[in-house]
């Protein structure tokens, strides 16, 4: 198996989906626009059936429309398990209170039909454009929420069948590459054991405020065996570069003091290297073993303008060096990775 072919950046559309605010469809339009204009075709967007219940999917599509691209432009990844049905109560049962402004709800479908359903479901959302890469999403999220050990067996079956269903699509060439997406790195790993899979995408797994040296080495190995790697939420759902969230939950110094700490030292050094929080933190990422490209939410065409000129900062080695010396970045990962230029 040959490695996937990947862009150094690919756009999430989690914004797409009205997570935590609603979005009107001029914004979406204007990010999707941004999108275009920055990055050469084919662009890149990782969507899913979970953000907004579709509207992701369906705000995507609508928008590609409306400026006229060409579907051989643009390359759409579809991380499916989710399925679109009607909202019969006064807000969506999924993940309360993280998307805003729904008029649909969603369910888990993980099985061998229940992901056809969520790939047909997702295309017909998309319009005239199509997922070519397709994945199971959050498998690690399916199996914690197992009652006993019994369940989290059945559970794993489902998923095993929901990529059997995943990779008869690839064979009938209606996808070109087959991934996963997940936040727990051994629930990635067990399935590449059972799984041939072309991608991962691992989310607040490698970022330059945590980095434990069994992740490196898995993906060392994902590297050595032809695994391209999307590594997603590099800055830890905001925290390295000053939001109070960390991978998504909220923090605050008195409660997460250590965090706050390695944040301060982090943001001085980086002051005194003329180098932002966020070009550390995207180089660091990149630079990580088998990382063929870096996901990043698309949250306005400023956002779009900014990352898509984080990755071709120049960091001396003497930053990195100073983030060793202060205990914030791990040695042997300096030495491998970061220690040239």
């Amino acid at each position: 198996m040959s490695t996937c072919a990947l862009p150094p950046l690919i756009y999430g559309t989690s914004v797409l989906g009205n997570l935590y605010k609603a979005t009107s469809i001029n914004q979406k339009l204007e990010v999707v626009s941004a999108c275009m204009q920055h990055q050469n075709t084919p662009v890149y967007f990782d969507s899913a059936g979970k953000y907004g219940a579709g509207l992701a999917l369906e705000s995507l599509g609508q928008s590609l429309e409306h400026l006229q691209i060409n579907p051989s432009d643009v390359v759409i990844s579809n991380k499916l398990g989710w399925f679109r049905k009607p909202l019969t109560s006064a807000a969506p049962t999924f993940e309360p209170g993280v998307w805003k402004d729904l008029k649909h709800d969603a369910e888990q479908k993980i099985s061998y039909h229940g992901i056809l359903a969520c790939y047909l479901q997702g295309n017909m959302l998309l319009g005239k454009y199509k997922a070519k890469m397709v994945s199971v999403h959050d498998p690690d999220e399916y199996l914690q929420a197992a009652g006993d050990i019994n369940e989290r067996k059945k559970r794993y079956r489902d998923i095993i069948e929901a990529y059997k269903a995943l990779l008869e699509l690839k064979v009938k060439g209606e996808v070109a590459s087959v991934g996963i997406g997940a936040k727990d790195w051994r629930t990635i790993a067990r399935i590449c054991r059972d799984v041939q899979l072309d991608w991962v995408m691992l989310a607040n797994s490698l970022t330059i405020h945590s980095h434990p040296r069994e992740v490196v080495e898995f993906m060392e190995h994902l590297r050595d065996n032809n695994i391209s790697i999307i590594n997603a939420a590099v800055f830890n759902g905001g925290f390295v570069v000053g939001a109070n969230y960390y991978n998504y939950s909220s923090i605050n110094p008195k409660h997460n003091s250590a965090l706050y700490q390695w944040r301060d030292s982090f943001f001085s050094i980086c002051t005194r290297h003329n180098v932002t929080p966020a070009q550390a933190a995207m180089t660091f990422a990149f630079r990580a073993p088998g990382v063929s490209s870096i996901a990043l939410s698309a949250a306005s065409p400023g956002n779009v303008h900014e990352n898509s000129t984080l990755l071709n900062a120049t960091i001396p080695v003497d930053f990195w060096a100073n983030l060793v010396n202060a205990r914030l970045v791990d040695e042997q990962y300096f030495e491998r990775y970061l220690n040239n230029n």
